[in-house]
């Protein structure tokens, strides 16, 4: 009787045992929830300028100006163009363009998550002018024999001209819009390796920015 009480505690001991180690390998392990926004933040913001876009513009600066006789003659006015008075020049420019994304005020504000959706709220894109260069070599000049040859002066002037007239036809271009696609391109597989899906991610941008805003007008070192 005692050998049969002693089997029944040792069956009881091990299906207690049994059981215990059952619902410890049924148990799920919890999910870890990371926060990817701090390091992706981080790691925007270590690229203080984000280059995107390079356009390489060929202009043509001419300028051309006559010595003209203005007057009044017998009621009569008059403008002649004097013989032998004209200048011109045709100044071939190369010139640069970069659009850049600037992060320097770049914050956790412009990161937005939903769930599996992440937003990211970029700076618009800025446009400036790095570099600019005249081929002396092919300056077409013309000076008549009553003028004056055109002056280092004059020509450096002429090429200011041309630098804010490539600046003034920005807009014209599709350079910001190829600029804020390059960016969107750089920035989503960033964030697939960090686990989001393509199909989550939305990068934007301001709605109408003012082009004048986003323009560079100086002349930055290469």
């Amino acid at each position: 009787m005692k050998q049969f009480i002693l089997l029944l505690a040792t069956l009881g001991t091990l299906s207690a045992l049994s059981m215990s180690c059952r619902d410890k390998t049924t148990e799920q392990p919890e999910a870890i929830v990371t926060d990817t926004v701090p390091p992706l933040f981080m790691q925007i913001q270590k690229t203080s300028r984000l280059y995107t876009t390079e356009y390489h513009i060929h202009k043509i600066v001419t300028h051309d100006d006559v010595v003209r006789l203005k007057g009044n003659l017998l009621k009569q006015d008059f403008d002649i163009p004097l013989p032998l008075g004209e200048r011109k020049v045709a100044i071939p420019m190369d010139a640069t363009l970069k659009a850049y994304i600037d992060f320097s005020e770049f914050s956790e504000k412009n990161i937005e998550r939903n769930g599996k959706h992440i937003t990211i709220l970029l700076p618009d894109p800025k446009v400036t002018l790095t570099s600019s260069k005249i081929n002396q070599k092919e300056i077409k000049r013309y000076v008549g024999l009553t003028r004056s040859h055109f002056t280092d002066k004059e020509l450096t002037s002429y090429e200011q001209q041309g630098r804010k007239a490539i600046l003034d036809n920005i807009p014209n271009m599709d350079i910001l819009p190829t600029a804020q696609a390059n960016a969107t391109r750089v920035l989503v597989p960033m964030l697939t390796q960090m686990g989001y899906k393509e199909e989550d991610i939305t990068i934007a941008f301001r709605k109408n920015p003012s082009i004048k805003q986003l323009i560079n007008s100086s002349l930055e070192e290469k």
